[in-house]
């Protein structure tokens, strides 16, 4: 299975299947996808940022310059489901929120800057659920922190799944993985949040400390994670460097087998 993040939404899909077929191409097939609208660019009708105007990026639900700018994509050798999708959920409605409450778009602004999908992979030897995100940066606003509040309950959400505090907690075993856009120890952010996830019980942490991306400011941080069930069996895991031409990121990696 392959989570995508920053992946350009489009109803027809065209965008994933011309990657597809490339992947195809270096003898990597990928007959299954789940893709769906995100949140990135979804207007609002208001004016969030307090520019004066309406419609821009930083007023849609999640930063965008259009409708489904930077969204996320899974690939997959088997079947998907999508089990669950969180992506609708007021913020001001998650479990422990931290929205302020004079925040200008209480009554409508969603939780997921992106999406949030629990993703069901029918693999022949046991099924399990990928739980998927991609946070907004805790970066980018002013001393009232929206943007580090926000990144802290977007990156707590799955946990709270898992502790049964938001609908159905997920059978069989799960793999967290996405784009936290928080690393535990270095950089701005509510560094707690990534710290109380790595601690949950019901996940295990294969790199512990890996960096995942170099940022000119602050060096190398630890952003994406995959953190499988600890009803599976890590066989291997690491990071492959980004190449200049495809941004700072790396691609986190890990190989299980059931039990």
């Amino acid at each position: 299975m392959l989570l995508l993040t920053d992946f350009d939404y489009d109803a027809g899909l065209v965008a994933v299947d011309k990657l597809r077929a490339l992947l195809a191409g270096q003898g990597l097939e990928y007959p299954h996808v789940l893709a769906a609208r995100p949140n990135t660019g979804m207007p609002t009708g208001l004016d969030i940022d307090g520019d004066g105007r309406r419609g821009g990026p930083r007023d849609a639900q999640g930063f965008g310059w259009f409708s489904g700018q930077g969204g996320l994509v899974v690939l997959s050798r088997y079947p998907l489901h999508l089990e669950a999708d969180h992506s609708a959920l007021l913020w001001k409605d998650a479990p422990d929120s931290a929205i302020a409450p004079d925040d200008p778009a209480l009554a409508v602004q969603r939780l997921s800057s992106a999406a949030h999908w629990a993703v069901t992979v029918q693999a022949p030897d046991a099924p399990l659920t990928l739980l998927t995100l991609a946070a907004t940066p805790p970066v980018f606003d002013g001393p009232e922190d929206r943007n580090g509040r926000r990144n802290r309950d977007e990156v707590l959400l799955w946990a709270h799944v898992l502790d049964g505090a938001l609908g159905a907690v997920p059978e069989g075993p799960v793999v967290l993985l996405g784009n936290l856009n928080l690393d535990p120890d270095r950089g701005e952010g509510l560094r707690e949040a990534a710290a109380r996830v790595l601690a949950h019980p019901r996940l295990q942490d294969p790199l512990p400390g890996a960096a995942t991306v170099q940022w000119d400011s602050t060096g190398p941080m630890r952003t994406s994670y995959v953190l499988p069930d600890r009803a599976l069996t890590v066989i291997g895991a690491g990071v492959i460097p980004p190449a200049p031409e495809t941004g700072r990121h790396g691609l986190v990696w890990v190989d299980l087998r059931p039990g």
